[in-house]
C-alpha cells in the first residue's frame, strides 16, 4: 500500500511513519524541511503547496498537521480544505489526526468534551479549531475521509502497548475508566485504519482509547 504522511516530522507523524514502514508499506513523508522520519521516500514541500499531482497514486494520505498558536489555529481548517481539494474525486482515503475536544459526552450529541467545566481553558481554542475543521469536513462528499480522535489524555511519551478500544463520536473510556492513549498506540490504530479494505468508516469520525 502506498501511504503519504503529511507533516511527517511531527511527533505523531514520525510514529505513524514508523508503524507503517514497519508493516512493509510504501511510505512517503511530506515535510517542509529535512526528513526526520523513517520514510524512505520524501516530498519536500509545504502542505499548502501540495497539488493533486503530488498526491496522485497514493492509496492513503494521512494528515498529521498540527497548529497551536492563536494566529495559526485557523490553519486546521484551511490546511484540511486544501488537502480535500487536492484529493477531490479520487479513490484515495484521507485519514486525519484529530482532537478529543469535539467528542460528545452525551447520547444526544449536544455536549462536547470541550464544554465541560473542568476542561483546561488553555486548550479550548485548539479544541474549537479542530472541531470547526471536523464540521467543515463533514460537508465534503467528494473525499473519502475519516477523522480519528485520540483519547482526552494524548500522551506523546506513553508506552506502545498494542491494545486499544475503537470508539465513535462519543468519548470512550478504557477498561479501567480513563480517557488516555499514547502516540504510539494511536499510530497503531491509524495504520490499522489505513489497512481497512471496507468503507465502514469513510465519511465518519472514529476515536481510540487505550484498552
Amino acid at each position: 500500500m502506498k501511504i503519504a504522511v503529511v507533516c511527517a516530522n511531527g511527533k505523531a507523524g514520525q510514529l505513524i511513519v514508523r508503524e507503517a514502514v514497519g508493516r512493509g508499506h510504501d511510505v512517503t513523508a511530506v515535510v517542509r524541511g529535512e526528513n526526520q522520519s523513517a520514510a524512505p521516500s520524501v516530498i519536500q514541500k509545504d502542505l499548502f503547496d501540495l497539488t493533486a499531482a503530488d498526491l496522485a497514486g497514493f492509496d492513503v494520505v494521512i494528515d498529521a498537521f498540527g497548529a497551536w498558536t492563536p494566529e495559526t489555529l485557523p490553519q486546521h481548517s484551511t490546511s484540511l480544505r486544501h488537502l480535500c481539494d487536492a484529493l477531490s474525486g479520487t479513490e484515495a482515503r484521507l485519514l486525519v489526526v484529530g482532537g478529543a475536544g469535539s467528542l460528545y459526552v452525551n447520547p444526544e450529541h449536544t455536549v462536547q468534551v470541550k464544554d465541560g467545566a473542568d476542561f483546561p481553558a488553555e486548550f479550548r481554542p485548539l479544541a474549537e479549531a479542530q472541531g470547526r475543521a471536523l464540521e467543515e469536513l463533514r460537508e465534503r462528499d467528494d473525499v473519502r475521509w475519516t477523522f480519528v480522535s485520540p483519547a482526552g489524555d494524548f500522551q506523546a511519551e506513553g508506552p506502545r502497548t498494542g491494545a486499544y478500544i475503537l470508539g465513535g463520536e462519543e468519548l470512550t473510556l478504557s477498561e479501567d475508566g480513563v480517557s488516555e492513549i499514547s502516540y504510539a498506540d494511536y499510530a497503531i490504530a491509524m495504520v490499522d485504519e489505513a489497512e481497512r479494505t471496507d468503507d465502514v468508516h469513510v465519511g465518519k469520525r472514529i476515536s481510540v482509547v487505550r484498552r
